[in-house]
Protein backbone atom coordinates (compact mmCIF):
# COMPACT_ATOMS: atom_id res chain seq x y z
CA UNK A 1 0.00 0.00 0.00
CA UNK A 2 1.12 3.46 -0.78
CA UNK A 3 1.33 6.81 1.44
CA UNK A 4 -0.81 8.01 -1.07
CA UNK A 5 -3.20 5.55 -0.47
CA UNK A 6 -3.39 5.84 3.55
CA UNK A 7 -2.75 9.92 3.29
CA UNK A 8 -3.73 11.42 0.30
CA UNK A 9 -1.81 13.64 -2.06
CA UNK A 10 -0.25 16.75 -0.79
CA UNK A 11 -1.91 19.77 -2.36
CA UNK A 12 -2.95 23.32 -2.05
CA UNK A 13 -6.58 23.24 -3.32
CA UNK A 14 -10.27 21.08 -2.56
CA UNK A 15 -10.15 18.35 -5.20
CA UNK A 16 -7.04 16.24 -6.56
CA UNK A 17 -8.30 15.45 -9.45
CA UNK A 18 -9.57 19.38 -10.15
CA UNK A 19 -6.28 20.65 -8.86
CA UNK A 20 -3.73 18.84 -8.27
CA UNK A 21 -3.99 16.72 -11.42
CA UNK A 22 -4.27 19.85 -13.08
CA UNK A 23 -1.26 21.38 -11.61
CA UNK A 24 0.78 18.48 -12.77
CA UNK A 25 -0.48 18.14 -16.17
CA UNK A 26 0.00 22.25 -16.82
CA UNK A 27 3.52 21.75 -14.68
CA UNK A 28 4.85 18.98 -16.98
CA UNK A 29 3.77 21.20 -20.06
CA UNK A 30 6.12 24.11 -18.21
CA UNK A 31 8.83 21.63 -18.29
CA UNK A 32 8.13 20.33 -21.88
CA UNK A 33 8.26 23.97 -23.55
CA UNK A 34 11.71 25.20 -21.68
CA UNK A 35 9.88 27.66 -18.81
CA UNK A 36 7.58 29.88 -18.02
CA UNK A 37 5.64 30.62 -21.32
CA UNK A 38 5.25 34.32 -23.01
CA UNK A 39 1.65 32.96 -23.72
CA UNK A 40 -0.69 30.10 -22.92
CA UNK A 41 -4.07 28.69 -23.59
CA UNK A 42 -6.06 26.63 -21.84
CA UNK A 43 -8.65 24.05 -23.35
CA UNK A 44 -10.97 22.35 -20.82
CA UNK A 45 -12.83 19.04 -21.78
CA UNK A 46 -15.70 17.75 -19.82
CA UNK A 47 -16.29 18.27 -15.71
CA UNK A 48 -12.79 20.32 -16.21
CA UNK A 49 -14.52 22.66 -18.17
CA UNK A 50 -17.40 22.74 -15.89
CA UNK A 51 -15.93 22.85 -12.59
CA UNK A 52 -12.99 25.50 -13.83
CA UNK A 53 -12.99 28.27 -11.15
CA UNK A 54 -15.61 26.41 -8.31
CA UNK A 55 -12.68 23.77 -7.88
CA UNK A 56 -9.79 25.92 -8.54
CA UNK A 57 -9.05 23.96 -11.58
CA UNK A 58 -7.65 27.52 -13.20
CA UNK A 59 -5.75 28.81 -10.59
CA UNK A 60 -4.11 25.27 -10.61
CA UNK A 61 -3.09 25.02 -14.19
CA UNK A 62 -2.27 28.92 -14.54
CA UNK A 63 0.19 28.17 -11.01
CA UNK A 64 1.65 24.87 -12.92
CA UNK A 65 2.68 26.62 -16.24
CA UNK A 66 4.55 28.98 -14.02
CA UNK A 67 6.16 26.40 -12.92
CA UNK A 68 4.33 25.96 -9.43
CA UNK A 69 4.56 22.83 -7.59
CA UNK A 70 1.52 21.29 -5.63
CA UNK A 71 2.19 22.13 -2.34
CA UNK A 72 3.02 25.85 -3.37
CA UNK A 73 1.19 28.57 -1.04
CA UNK A 74 1.01 31.20 -3.61
CA UNK A 75 -1.34 29.20 -5.70
CA UNK A 76 -4.03 31.07 -4.82
CA UNK A 77 -2.29 34.02 -6.20
CA UNK A 78 -1.67 32.92 -9.54
CA UNK A 79 -3.75 35.30 -11.88
CA UNK A 80 -1.82 37.98 -9.78
CA UNK A 81 1.73 36.28 -10.40
CA UNK A 82 1.20 35.94 -14.13
CA UNK A 83 -0.49 39.51 -14.48
CA UNK A 84 2.98 40.61 -12.95
CA UNK A 85 5.47 37.97 -15.17
CA UNK A 86 3.55 39.26 -18.17
CA UNK A 87 2.46 35.84 -19.11
CA UNK A 88 -1.05 36.15 -21.33
CA UNK A 89 -3.28 33.45 -20.74
CA UNK A 90 -6.72 32.26 -22.19
CA UNK A 91 -9.38 29.97 -20.83
CA UNK A 92 -11.68 28.08 -23.41
CA UNK A 93 -14.00 25.30 -23.59
CA UNK A 94 -13.98 22.40 -26.22
CA UNK A 95 -15.58 18.87 -26.71
CA UNK A 96 -11.80 17.06 -27.17
CA UNK A 97 -13.47 14.02 -28.56
CA UNK A 98 -12.68 10.81 -26.69
CA UNK A 99 -10.98 11.01 -23.47
CA UNK A 100 -11.22 11.28 -20.31
CA UNK A 101 -13.78 14.11 -18.88
CA UNK A 102 -10.45 15.31 -16.96
CA UNK A 103 -8.92 16.56 -20.22
CA UNK A 104 -6.83 19.83 -20.67
CA UNK A 105 -5.41 20.92 -23.59
CA UNK A 106 -2.00 23.44 -23.22
CA UNK A 107 -0.54 25.16 -25.87
CA UNK A 108 2.23 27.36 -25.31
CA UNK A 109 4.07 30.21 -27.16
CA UNK A 110 7.42 31.17 -26.36
CA UNK A 111 10.77 32.44 -28.29
CA UNK A 112 8.75 31.78 -31.35
CA UNK A 113 7.87 28.26 -31.03
CA UNK A 114 4.57 26.98 -30.08
CA UNK A 115 4.24 24.00 -28.03
CA UNK A 116 1.04 21.55 -27.18
CA UNK A 117 0.39 18.62 -24.23
CA UNK A 118 -2.40 17.28 -24.10
CA UNK A 119 -3.12 15.44 -20.23
CA UNK A 120 -5.74 13.74 -18.63
CA UNK A 121 -6.09 13.89 -14.44
CA UNK A 122 -7.38 10.36 -13.76
CA UNK A 123 -7.58 10.80 -10.12
CA UNK A 124 -5.55 10.85 -7.02
CA UNK A 125 -3.32 13.54 -8.37
CA UNK A 126 -2.29 10.87 -11.39
CA UNK A 127 -2.28 12.02 -14.41
CA UNK A 128 -1.65 10.66 -18.24
CA UNK A 129 -0.41 12.69 -20.79
CA UNK A 130 -1.91 11.57 -23.86
CA UNK A 131 -0.83 14.28 -26.52
CA UNK A 132 2.54 15.75 -27.56
CA UNK A 133 3.21 18.17 -30.78
CA UNK A 134 -0.04 16.25 -32.13
CA UNK A 135 1.16 13.05 -31.57
CA UNK A 136 -1.24 10.42 -29.46
CA UNK A 137 1.28 8.77 -26.64
CA UNK A 138 0.80 7.13 -23.08
CA UNK A 139 2.98 8.92 -20.25
CA UNK A 140 2.33 9.08 -16.85
CA UNK A 141 5.41 11.23 -15.63
CA UNK A 142 5.93 8.34 -12.96
CA UNK A 143 9.74 8.26 -14.25
CA UNK A 144 12.42 10.83 -16.18
CA UNK A 145 10.79 11.33 -19.79
CA UNK A 146 13.46 12.32 -23.15
CA UNK A 147 11.18 13.25 -26.23
CA UNK A 148 12.72 13.36 -29.14
CA UNK A 149 11.66 14.48 -32.55
CA UNK A 150 14.01 12.09 -34.77
CA UNK A 151 14.15 10.33 -38.12
CA UNK A 152 11.84 7.53 -38.54
CA UNK A 153 14.72 4.93 -40.08
CA UNK A 154 15.64 1.27 -39.11
CA UNK A 155 18.39 1.61 -36.79
CA UNK A 156 18.06 5.05 -35.65
CA UNK A 157 16.53 4.43 -32.42
CA UNK A 158 19.09 1.72 -31.01
CA UNK A 159 21.72 3.96 -32.42
CA UNK A 160 20.08 7.11 -30.30
CA UNK A 161 20.21 4.79 -27.19
CA UNK A 162 24.13 3.54 -27.19
CA UNK A 163 24.28 7.24 -26.21
CA UNK A 164 22.21 6.87 -22.85
CA UNK A 165 24.00 5.60 -19.68
CA UNK A 166 20.62 5.34 -17.50
CA UNK A 167 18.45 2.24 -17.49
CA UNK A 168 15.47 2.69 -19.83
CA UNK A 169 11.84 1.69 -18.22
CA UNK A 170 9.88 2.31 -21.50
CA UNK A 171 10.54 3.46 -25.01
CA UNK A 172 8.08 3.57 -27.63
CA UNK A 173 7.85 5.17 -31.10
CA UNK A 174 5.10 6.92 -33.22
CA UNK A 175 5.71 7.99 -36.70
CA UNK A 176 5.01 11.65 -37.52
CA UNK A 177 5.34 11.85 -41.01
CA UNK A 178 6.00 9.23 -43.16
CA UNK A 179 6.87 10.87 -46.33
CA UNK A 180 9.38 12.62 -44.76
CA UNK A 181 10.46 9.97 -42.12
CA UNK A 182 10.02 11.65 -39.11
CA UNK A 183 8.56 10.11 -35.95
CA UNK A 184 8.40 10.95 -32.26
CA UNK A 185 10.37 8.42 -29.81
CA UNK A 186 9.70 8.57 -25.99
CA UNK A 187 12.46 7.05 -23.90
CA UNK A 188 10.83 7.08 -19.79
CA UNK A 189 14.48 6.16 -17.57
CA UNK A 190 13.58 5.47 -13.77
CA UNK A 191 17.32 7.86 -13.07
CA UNK A 192 17.97 11.24 -14.35
CA UNK A 193 20.05 11.85 -17.24
CA UNK A 194 23.52 13.31 -17.18
CA UNK A 195 23.93 16.32 -19.02
CA UNK A 196 26.44 14.56 -20.78
CA UNK A 197 23.97 11.96 -22.36
CA UNK A 198 21.76 14.78 -23.11
CA UNK A 199 24.18 16.64 -25.69
CA UNK A 200 25.15 13.42 -26.89
CA UNK A 201 21.70 12.50 -27.67
CA UNK A 202 21.07 16.08 -28.91
CA UNK A 203 24.34 15.92 -31.27
CA UNK A 204 23.27 12.32 -32.66
CA UNK A 205 22.34 12.91 -37.05
CA UNK A 206 18.77 10.94 -36.24
CA UNK A 207 18.01 13.85 -33.62
CA UNK A 208 16.32 16.72 -35.29
CA UNK A 209 14.45 17.85 -31.23
CA UNK A 210 14.61 17.32 -27.99
CA UNK A 211 12.69 17.47 -24.62
CA UNK A 212 13.76 16.33 -21.20
CA UNK A 213 11.02 16.71 -18.62
CA UNK A 214 12.75 15.06 -15.21
CA UNK A 215 10.07 13.95 -12.98
CA UNK A 216 9.04 15.69 -9.85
Amino acid sequence: MAILDVLGPVMVGPSSSHTLGALRIARFAYKFSGGIPEEVRFTLHGSFAETLKGHGTDKALLAGILGMRPNDERIKDAYEIADKLGVKYEFAQEDLGDVHPNTVLIETWKGGKIYNVMGSSIGGGEIKIVRIKDVECDIAWEYNTLVLVMKDKVGAMSKILKNITRNIVNLYMRRVNAAENIAIGIIEMDENLPKEDLKKVEECDYVYELFYIPRD
